[in-house]
């Protein structure tokens, strides 16, 4: 299914904005024309707002999808839910109304010593989500929330705000997640996630996916339910992709993590669509068209996640890379690469390397993300400089020939931008590079080397990659390939196929990484294990077993 088959099914004014959309869009007021119609339906001021909805009248219990925080600044926390007492219907369940929302932020989960309370509109043109920032608190505290809408009272959130800027913390805590398609098993991962002690989650991509899902949940096998037709189809409309992650965000486990630590979001491509790359989409089609789908895809995901308000799109562009800094123990560098890429060299997949891949007009991140990061690592004083992004940064030979093939998807597909990445790690001379990857459904560990095909060559850093929370399905600790890749790779120390998430401790000291896995996802209640534990030391990179 291409959304070129479905061209009724979007609005006709963002259809009419569409046409006046280059492959580039260049600033231009023909391009601002067409950003303002595609952000048609915002919610209105004054006499023109939509009435409001008594909450008193709402008759089931409209926080479904639970409560999230996210983005932890350290003056300020940012807490988001969405009202949905019926949230496999479009409208939710509510009237196209806006709904007062009342929140509570407290020391105690008691909610016993108040810190901060007010209220928010849930407003239909925005599916009835709520996202607040709460401004004004002290640096490196722990906090408690919920929300309350009439007699409804919201699960409780835990969240905590960064340290102070010029400090320096003993520790920091994360954890990376990936990869969580509904249709191939449970979020058991997130489950042991709630209940790990971590300071601030990552999810590094594939929240969602646009691949149908049908009555018994696909690979779940439910026989206690049956889920509506409409989630049997791939995702391309607005309604589409509000229902779908009405159905995702509806999984408790996942409910229970987001309500445990506060989440820092990025998308990789399922979010939309596979293997997109900016306007162009999988199957080549019409770029303008495209542009209806991801805008109705980014629409979706800021409603649906704990983001702030420059995030928020305008139309098919959101500004997802950003900034986010633990004192100065840590710098965080989120990336965005999807939305500036040039396309995938040779048709994507994997393919044999040519000189399109080494071709320095082409870029994973674009001109701009790529200088916002070089001058970012120029002013960093952190200890440890930490890059959250989506694909395989390090080299990945997929087979033993003498010229292996490489995935066209993964930075390996954009040398030339990998290049520069490096250069800019030794040109700015920042401290302990670090990078966390999602995408590939394994968990990997790697060192960044100088030159990849060179083993003695020096190591700038490190990649931890997160395997999936349930793509791929209950996988295997050795995938068929893994003595090819480990052969072919000697940068690569860690390779495993099962399901879970990893937990990065960074200290002054030294680093740690924990591959945590679970041996089956088809089935709910799979126990979690270390499978394998790695230190880089501060000042020098490379990692060793712990």
């Amino acid at each position: 299914m291409t959304p070129a088959a479905h061209p009724s099914q979007h609005a006709p004014e963002l259809r009419a904005a569409a046409r006046h959309i280059g492959r580039r869009r260049f600033l231009t007021a023909t391009g601002a024309a067409a950003a303002l119609a595609f952000a048609v339906n915002l919610p209105a001021a004054g006499a023109a707002a939509a009435a409001e909805f008594d909450a008193r009248r709402i008759a089931d219990d409209p926080f479904t999808l639970g409560v999230a925080s996210g983005d932890p600044l350290p003056g300020s926390v940012l807490l988001w839910t969405r009202l949905a007492p019926q949230p496999y219907q479009p409208d939710g369940g509510l009237p196209a109304q806006r709904v007062t929302v009342h929140w509570e932020l407290a020391h105690d989960e008691g909610f016993r010593r108040i810190v901060r309370r007010g209220t928010a509109h849930a407003h239909p043109e925005l599916n009835h989500s709520v996202h607040v920032e709460v401004p004004h608190l002290p640096a490196d505290r722990v906090f408690h929330y919920r929300f309350r809408a009439g007699d409804w009272v919201s699960p409780t959130g835990r969240t905590r705000t960064a340290p102070p800027p010029g400090s320096r913390p003993a520790a920091l805590t994360v954890a990376a997640v990936s990869c969580q398609a509904y249709a191939d098993g449970y979020y058991t991962a997130h489950r042991h996630l709630a209940e790990d002690d971590v300071d601030v989650v990552f999810h590094l991509g594939d929240y969602l996916y646009e691949y149908a899902v049908d009555a018994t949940g696909n690979a779940r096998g439910y026989t206690d339910r049956t889920l509506p037709a409409h989630y049997n189809r791939e995702t391309v409309t607005l309604e589409d992709y509000r229902l779908r992650y009405a159905l995702f965000k509806s999984d408790p486990d996942l409910m229970a993590a987001h309500a445990a630590h506060p989440f820092v979001v990025t998308w990789d491509d399922h979010e939309t669509e596979n293997n997109y790359a900016d306007d162009v989409p999988e199957d080549g089609g019409p770029s303008e068209e495209f542009l209806l789908r991801r805008a109705s895809a980014y629409r979706a995901y800021w409603e649906n996640q704990p983001l702030r308000r420059p995030q928020r799109p305008s139309g098919p562009d959101m500004r997802m890379y950003r900034r986010l800094h633990w004192g100065r123990l840590a710098q965080f560098d989120v990336l965005d690469t999807r939305q500036y890429r040039s396309d995938q060299a040779y048709g994507d997949g994997a393919q044999l390397p040519g000189p399109d891949i080494d071709d320095p007009a082409r870029t994973m991140t674009g001109e701009a993300q790529e200088r916002w990061l070089t001058d970012g690592w120029r002013r960093s004083r952190a200890l440890w400089n930490v890059v959250p992004q989506q694909v395989a940064f390090s080299q990945r030979k997929l087979d033993l020939n003498p010229v292996a093939k490489l995935s066209m998807d993964a930075w390996d597909g954009y040398r030339a931008s990998r290049r520069r990445i490096l250069d800019a790690v030794r040109s700015t001379g920042i401290d302990n590079f670090m990078v966390l990857t999602g995408d590939v459904h394994v968990a990997y560990a790697f060192d960044v080397k100088e030159d990849f095909d060179d083993p003695a060559s020096r190591t700038l850093g490190t990649e931890i990659v997160a395997t999936s929370v349930s793509s791929g399905k209950d996988g295997a600790e050795k995938p068929a390939n893994w003595n090819t890749y480990m052969t072919a790779n000697p940068h690569m120390r860690f390779y495993n196929g099962r399901r879970g998430y990893v937990t990065v401790t960074l200290g002054r000291e030294h680093a740690r990484a924990d591959f945590r896995t679970v041996p089956y996802v088809t089935r709910p209640g799979a126990p979690v294990a270390t499978a394998a534990s790695f230190v880089t030391e501060a000042g020098k990179p490379g990692l060793t077993p712990a």
